[in-house]
């Protein structure tokens, strides 16, 4: 590996650690080991991240590595729900969780859910859920009411989070198209344990496994620690990590990565990829200048207003956004390139983009068990 990077190698590198190029990630659950932590507070864009980073994964066996609890999904930072390998929850959220209830202390006590009314609510949870019970939502709420505990306006969903920031609650089993809430002792009983420094270094690794190279500065974003923390982090992870400069700039990747060297060619796993919204490939990072310009960005995010869209992505940088439409029928996509036909030459590139996003909307299909249902001709 050389000790310079230029910015093409870093996608280059991006696509294989995010399991987007190269050798296929076996299934859902190894997608969940190399990223540690995916989006998923859009439940079916963070499905889809999963499935695509593991062609041939359907939703279905997704769904039955969740209901297994191989995968689990509560939130481990940034006070947003997320994907993560069921044994590694417990010490993400030892390191994330104190700063977190520091920033919704406010918000919770201005909504009435002081100390004392969160306490009788994990209670109620504990004698509604032990004994591997599950509550969907719905069920969850009506038993917070049935407590004397109100629910209304965002109480129940801030009390659902606290409850699950602190370690009584996660996600579990599949109930229709959503999950159900469960007791985290009983649906983890042997989460790995880590002194405070080793999971901080765990923490650092793992980023750097499924996102590298990228600099410290986008881990500490990503995670949302300290800086002092990440530094921390890093000097313990330090001796499995290798570092390389880019335009300058300290970057970090694993040495599994840096070891099989830079690919000699972008070898996306299909030409186009049809990537969901908020995807680790542009929202992992702090810096997102690798695969977007600013400009594009703001067609990716309309109005900076914390809405990711779906990403067309070949060659490694993102050039449009995609809209699906699903139904018992089948699965309609339609894309919009972000470079406007002006030329025979980019004519040429909209139309071949085009037909190759086709064949990404087959493999969304098929991840999804149904057809793909064209999109109607206009009248002329």
């Amino acid at each position: 590996m050389p000790a310079a990077l230029s910015r093409a190698d870093v996608v280059r590198l991006r696509l294989g650690a995010q399991g987007l190029a190269g050798q296929p990630l076996a299934d859902a659950i190894a997608v969940t080991e190399r990223m540690l932590a995916v989006q998923a507070q859009d439940y079916p864009a963070g499905q889809w991240a999963l499935g695509v980073r593991s062609p041939g994964t359907t939703r279905s066996q997704l769904q039955a590595s969740v209901s297994a609890g191989e995968i689990v999904r509560s939130w481990p930072m940034r006070g947003t729900l997320h994907f993560v390998p069921a044994r590694e929850l417990g010490w993400m959220q030892g390191l994330t969780t104190p700063r977190r209830l520091k920033k919704t202390r406010t918000i919770n006590e201005r909504l009435g859910l002081d100390a004392t009314v969160l306490e009788r609510a994990r209670e109620a949870a504990i004698a509604a859920l032990t004994g591997q019970k599950q509550l969907s939502r719905a069920e969850f709420m009506t038993m917070l009411q049935a407590a004397g505990l109100s629910t209304e306006g965002q109480r129940g969903y801030h009390t659902i989070a606290h409850l699950a920031l602190t370690g009584t609650l996660c996600w579990g089993r599949q109930i229709g198209t959503q999950q159900g809430l469960v007791l985290l002792d009983e649906w983890v009983p042997n989460p790995r344990r880590l002194e405070r420094d080793e999971a901080l270094g765990e923490f650092v690794y793992r980023y750097f496994l499924g996102h590298g190279p990228a600099t410290l500065v986008d881990f500490a974003w990503w995670s949302q620690l300290t800086v002092a923390d990440a530094k921390t982090g890093l000097a313990v992870a330090r001796e499995r990590l290798t570092e390389v400069q880019v335009d300058g700039v300290a970057h970090f990747l694993s040495d599994e990565t840096a070891d099989a060297g830079v690919p000699a060619g972008l070898r996306q796993h299909t030409p186009v990829l049809a990537l969901p919204g908020f995807d680790e490939y542009l929202l992992g990072y702090r810096d997102r200048t690798h695969v977007v310009s600013a400009e594009n960005l703001l067609r990716v995010v309309p109005g900076l207003n914390g809405i990711f869209l779906p990403l067309v992505v070949t060659n490694g940088q993102i050039v449009g956004t995609w809209r699906k439409k699903i139904a018992a029928s089948g699965v309609t996509c339609e894309a919009s390139l972000f470079e406007e036909p002006g030329t025979a030459a980019a004519r040429t590139r909209a139309e071949k983009t085009h037909r190759a996003f086709e064949r990404a909307v087959a493999d969304y299909a098929r991840f999804l068990e149904l057809p793909v249902r064209p999109e109607p001709t206009p009248n002329r």
